[in-house]
């Protein structure tokens, strides 16, 4: 007596092969990250080898050259300032550009200081200096009063900020951008004009 077995169902349906559009697309992703993880491998052992360092600004002289100051509230001075940019890094370029600083006296604005776009050669400085001639400011009663004490005291303070945008280029690292802030408080003598030492220099944002 025959024995019968029923008949094997393939319920995946007929051989399929895939798609060479598809074998295509996933050679070429293979291909871009393997380049992308190159990339950033370099980069990285780039970044340790050169030892980029942010190119900044800093304030390395200033003098009170001439402070006058009448009983009817206007204030008259002079203040001279040399601020240098530095580029620390060895083997590369930098270049300083929207450089914008406010001089104040007691919150009250009384220059601007600019300077147009420049370079500075890797591993060097370059020094900017300003004579800064104000305007009579006229004072509100609390600033007179501001103004007698610090006479008093022998030292009168001045208030710098502003931005400054840095661009330098590190070999296979590629072109770096920053902004950096500079923020400080200017102590001067009135009676020689000198000024107290403070660490002024921009940081990066």
């Amino acid at each position: 007596m025959s024995k019968h077995f029923p008949r094997r169902t393939n319920f995946l349906g007929p051989d399929r092969t895939t798609n060479p559009l598809i074998w295509g697309a996933a050679m070429i992703c293979t291909i871009i990250a393997i380049a992308v993880i190159i990339t950033g491998l370099v980069v990285l052992i780039g970044y340790k080898i050169i030892r980029p360092k942010v190119p900044f600004i800093s304030v390395t002289f200033a003098h009170l050259d001439k402070i006058s100051y009448d009983q009817t509230g206007l204030l008259n001075t002079q203040i001279t300032l040399i601020i240098k940019a530095e580029n620390d890094n060895v083997r590369a370029h930098a270049s300083f550009s929207d450089i914008k600083f406010l001089l104040h006296f007691n919150a009250l604005q009384i220059a601007q200081l600019r300077a147009a776009p420049f370079d500075v050669p890797k591993n060097n400085s370059v020094d900017l200096k300003y004579v800064i001639p104000s305007l009579s400011i006229p004072l509100e009663p609390d600033a007179m009063e501001d103004v007698n004490i610090s006479l008093m005291q022998d030292k009168i303070s001045f208030n710098l900020k502003g931005n400054v945008r840095t661009r330098w280029r590190v070999g296979v690292i590629g072109s770096i951008k920053f902004w950096g802030s500079l923020s400080c408080q200017l102590q001067f003598f009135p009676s020689n004009g000198s000024s107290t030492y403070s660490h002024c220099s921009t940081k990066s944002k």
